[in-house]
């Protein structure tokens, strides 16, 4: 079977490039400074989180014990119900439309109450006690009852 024009072209190239590898290979075996071993490759954080080639000095290390360190979410501690009791003085209320405003007095803070919460009805400068419960837009007054 005689060879073509194309496939010796093909292997001409496959020759000459296993002669460039191998020569490349000759070259970086030649041009080899030993690598240095180990600890030329090694690289260190110094205590600002910056890499560098010197090793940290010994005297600044800081010991952490596992057990300090806390992963997650702390537990939750129950709440006391008294602590969720607040006083405060209707600001605002629209007896039409059923709803209106509390000020906390401890964080002066405005809360939105609803007709639906109330015991009795409010009116504006009434003292109250209520709880606070996030609503989807914000915190609403729940259980709310006229001060005496």
């Amino acid at each position: 079977m005689a060879e073509t024009w194309n496939k010796k072209e093909r292997e001409k190239k496959k020759q000459a490039s296993k002669r460039e590898k191998a020569e490349k290979k000759q070259e970086r075996k030649d041009n080899n400074k030993g690598g240095g071993g180990l600890e030329s490759m090694m690289a260190y954080l110094d205590e600002y989180g910056n890499l560098s080639s010197t090793p940290p000095d010994p005297k600044k290390k800081i010991v952490i014990n596992a057990e300090d360190i806390d992963i997650g979410v702390p537990k939750h501690e129950p709440l006391n119900p008294e602590d969720l009791i607040r006083t405060g003085i209707v600001t605002f209320f629209n007896d039409a439309k059923g709803y209106g405003f509390i000020k906390d007095l401890e964080t002066q803070q405005s809360v939105f109450v609803h007709v639906n919460s109330l015991s009795e009805l409010l009116k504006e400068n009434n003292k109250v006690t209520f709880e606070v419960e996030m609503g989807p837009k914000g915190a609403n007054a729940v259980n709310v009852k006229l001060v005496k």
